[in-house]
């Protein structure tokens, strides 16, 4: 009933057997006698729908009409085809939706979102990787297939092939708010007063000598707040290196 190819080139289906079960098959393009791996799962009429994660090499199935999602890791090891884990609710759903992976919310270990369509809403579901540390998960965001186009329409009609171009999921990633060394990216000199500032001062009823003393403290004061920006942001990247093992 549906097939899609995963990364390593073997196809993913889902249908159903001569006794009406649901199951699922894993087969190599090159030889359709036998199946790589084949999993009957339960009895129903409704279509299994796979939605596919290329970065985790996962398969998430979604029935219409069933309240529950079932998930499995496609690997190179027997039995190739794991059963991971099912995710319930109360009531059926009617489709499904995928999210591309680019959306996920990284800060919360969020690595797949679906939306289920009901009756008369559309909820969300979340598949989170519980983490205790709040740093940026480099084993769970591998890089991932960005917006970008790899090539033109015209170029794939005249036979050419490309890989996607891939993309960091690091610049999704925004610190907790319970972070002590967050800072947050503003001038000080640019927050609102009720006073006056120096471009609404008659600057000509000032004396010369206090003008040029208040435009030299004006002027070090930018300069030692830009020096305490790049020093923190320093130190930053130095306790992101060390938590990550790679300093």
């Amino acid at each position: 009933m549906r097939a899609i190819f995963i990364r390593d080139g073997n196809i993913f289906t889902t249908g159903f057997t001569r006794m009406s079960q649901r199951e699922l098959g894993l087969w190599d393009p090159t030889n359709f006698e036998e199946p790589i791996a084949l999993l009957e799962l339960d009895t129903s009429n409704g279509v299994l729908l796979p939605y596919y994660d290329a970065d985790a090499n996962m398969v998430y199935l979604c029935g219409k009409g069933d309240s529950s999602i079932r998930y499995f890791e496609v690997t190179e090891e027997p039995p190739y085809v794991h059963y991971l884990n099912t995710f319930s609710s109360k009531e059926p759903q009617r489709g499904m939706g995928f999210m591309p992976k680019r959306g996920v919310d990284v800060t919360k270990c969020e690595i797949a979102r679906l939306y289920k369509l009901l009756d008369k809403k559309c909820e969300p579901i979340t598949m989170t990787v519980p983490r205790k540390s709040d740093l940026f998960q480099d084993d769970l965001y591998p890089d991932t297939a960005g917006p970008d186009p790899a090539m033109e329409p015209e170029e794939w009609l005249d036979g050419r092939d490309e890989d996607p171009i891939l993309i960091s999921m690091r610049e999704g990633y925004m610190p907790a708010k319970s972070r002590e060394l967050k800072v947050a990216r503003k001038n000080v000199l640019d927050r609102p007063t009720t006073r006056r500032s120096m471009s609404t001062l008659d600057t000509n009823s000032l004396p010369p000598q206090l003008l040029e003393r208040l435009l030299e403290e004006i002027q070090n004061l930018k300069a030692t707040v830009l020096s305490q920006e790049k020093r923190i942001c320093d130190l930053e990247n130095k306790l992101s290196q060390y938590t990550n093992g790679t300093a």
